[in-house]
């Protein structure tokens, strides 16, 4: 599911992407939210095929990082009227969804014992 969810967000992102540098002629921050909206899939996927819990875990804590940043990158997006209201809440929604899910998971890797 979460897998799922990161994939179609950064699909959502490269779209935005390649609008902001072909419609908005706008090359920095486009660059700076490609980078943080895909890699948070590409950490989870990394996360699979840990080599223990804890590299588990830290995969998870990057790529909640990472949805972090991506969502600073969508505020300043829109701040800057490169995106319209619509796009942002849309965009905001699912990067937030998928950061509370990676929030949830890494409180539970916190909370239970290494097994």
């Amino acid at each position: 599911m979460l897998q799922n969810k990161s994939i179609d967000f950064a699909s959502r992102i490269i779209k935005l992407c390649q609008f902001l540098q072909n419609e908005k002629k706008e090359f920095v921050l486009s660059k700076q939210i490609l980078r943080s909206g895909t890699s948070i899939g590409a950490n989870i996927a990394e996360s699979k095929y840990a080599e223990s819990r804890s590299d588990f875990k830290h995969k998870l804590m990057i790529s909640l990082k990472e949805a972090n940043e991506t969502i600073y990158w969508l505020i300043l997006l829109k701040k800057g009227l490169y995106i319209d209201e619509k796009q942002y809440i849309s965009l905001y929604n699912d990067g937030n969804e998928i950061k509370k899910i990676l929030i949830k998971s890494t409180k539970t890797l916190k909370s239970t014992p290494n097994s």
